[in-house]
Formats: C-alpha cells, structure tokens, sequence
C-alpha cells in the first residue's frame, strides 16, 4: 500500500484586531478577526521536519496588524486581497492563500440625540463576512454575513407534508417564523465593485425578501431571498444560505382555563430545523477556488 501526502494549507486562525482611524475628530472603529492560510510546496515539512519554507503563523499574524498600520484597512474585502496577494507574491514556494475576515459591527452611542464622536455600543453577534482565495495570478471573493437574526410574527405556513406513524407535528397556517441568516454570495470578479454598497444591498434584499413573502415553507423563503439578490445584483453569481429554524411552539393554556390564540409561544433552542441551499445563475461562470475549504453553505 502507497501512502502519499494530500491536500493541506496551514496559517493562522482568528487573530483578533481592532483599529481606530483618528484622523479627525470623529473616530472610526474596525472590529476584525483575520484568518490566513497558506498552500504550496510544503511536503519537506510534512514528511522530514524541514521547515525551510514554512512562512510561520506568527510571522502572518504580524504580518496582518502591520499592513492595518501601513495603509488604512478599508472594506474587509480589499484588505484580504492585499493579503492574500501578499503571501503568494512574496513567497516563490507560495502558491495559494486563503483570507477569511469577520467584521464585528459597532454602533455609534448618541448623546443628546446626536452620535458620539469616538463612543460605541455592539450592535449585537451579527458579523460582516468575507472569504479571499488567491492562486498564482487570479482571485476569488466571497461575502457575506452570520448571524442576521429575523422574525415574523404572522405571514408564515406550514402544511402538506408526509405524514407517519413517528409524525406529531400538527399542520399550521399561522406560524412565527424565525431563523439566523447565514449568507455567503460568491463575485463574478474582484476588480471595481462597491464592496460595501454592494453589501449593504444583498443584506436590505433578504430582510425586505423575508418580510414580505408570504411564506409556505422555509425552503421557499430561501429560494425567494436567494432569487431577490441575484435579480437585484448582477456582479453576484451565486448566494448559499443556511437558515436554522428557530421554531416557536404554542404554550397549552388549557390547564388553567385559558385559551391561547398564537400568542404566547415557547421559544426552543434546539434541536431545530435546518434549511440549506444554494441559488445560482444558469449561466455563472465556474467557481475555481472560490469556495475552496469553505464549508458548503
């Protein structure tokens, strides 16, 4: 039997930073957390201990808090292309580099009715998202966002399906829903797009998208919101979502002489459903290595 080394990239996981621009006298704050990893020629350190060529993770951690120093980070995703094409080109045994940033968001604390010039509060676990491959010459970007945490109180039905002798589930046609987004949509390019416009306008087309569709089943809610931004936004080939089921069960009153008409509900954390799927242009050109290592939704 033949044993051979496969695929491996390594890097460094999660480094946390956070800059403050305070070029004026209203501050501007980047919450980030940064992972690199890096691929090539790297079977000498696999198999005898050679570590000639390893970039070493700490070196690409300080290699993130410098290049946040030496120019101003900017969009998340023009600041991963910067490092990945860093790493690849400064490196001949470096072939290919992966980026991934998440963007931790902040809100301005307003005094008086007006926002503070350097106070912040969180504005909650939603975090901005993007995913940077670079290989030799080219390069692929994937945004996104974790964690958009929605709900409707009405609008909402779930009936038809298949029924057992293991199926309790009664029918509805008047149901919360409710779920944490998590999107990723994958660029046809990397070259003049509005990152941050472009993000801001996917993010208000699934919100607007889940409000208004009267909803038969989280599966159609997907399709529909993954439809709405691809007809919305023609630089976007391709959206993955994956949308849990934060399910909402009617409390029986019954026991204490009281009726309830989809008004008080017990909100379960697990286990829960959960709805993935991919909405993709029939003509979107091959993704390469954009989602590579990434998992599938």
């Amino acid at each position: 039997m033949a044993v051979k080394l496969g695929p491996n990239q390594y890097g460094k996981a999660e480094v946390r930073m956070v800059t403050v621009d305070r070029s004026g006298p209203v501050h501007h704050l980047k919450d980030l957390t940064v992972s690199t990893a890096l691929r090539g020629d790297l079977a000498a350190t696999h198999l005898t201990g050679d570590n000639s060529v390893v970039v070493a993770t700490d070196t690409q951690k300080n290699t993130v808090y410098a290049f946040a120093k030496e120019s101003p980070v900017g969009e998340i995703e023009d600041f991963a292309l910067r490092l990945g094409r860093h790493f690849v080109g400064a490196f001949g045994h470096i072939t290919g580099a992966r980026v991934l940033v998440d963007e931790h968001g902040w809100d301005r604390i307003e005094v008086a009715g007006k926002p503070h010039d350097h106070a912040f509060s969180r504005s909650g676990d939603e975090k901005r998202t993007t995913a940077v491959t670079v290989d030799g010459d080219r390069a692929w970007v994937v945004s996104g966002l974790r964690d958009l945490v929605v709900l409707k109180s009405t609008g909402s039905e779930f009936h038809g399906f298949p029924r057992d002798k293991y199926t309790t589930l009664a029918e509805t046609d008047d149901r919360i829903l409710a779920t944490a987004v998590s999107a990723r949509w994958r660029y046809r390019g990397v070259e003049d797009i509005d990152w941050r416009g472009a993000f801001g306008d996917v993010r208000q087309t699934l919100l607007e998208t889940f409000a208004s569709l009267h909803s038969l089943s989280l599966q159609q809610t997907l399709y529909a919101m993954g439809e709405a931004v691809l007809e919305k936004r023609p630089e976007v080939a391709e959206i993955r979502l994956s949308l849990p089921n934060k399910h909402h069960f009617l409390v029986d009153l019954t026991p204490f002489g009281l009726g309830n008409d989809n008004e008080v509900f017990f909100a379960s954390d697990r286990p829960y459903g959960l709805i993935e799927g991919s909405v993709l242009r029939d003509d979107a050109e091959d993704a390469g290595l954009a989602w590579h290592t990434l998992p599938a939704f």
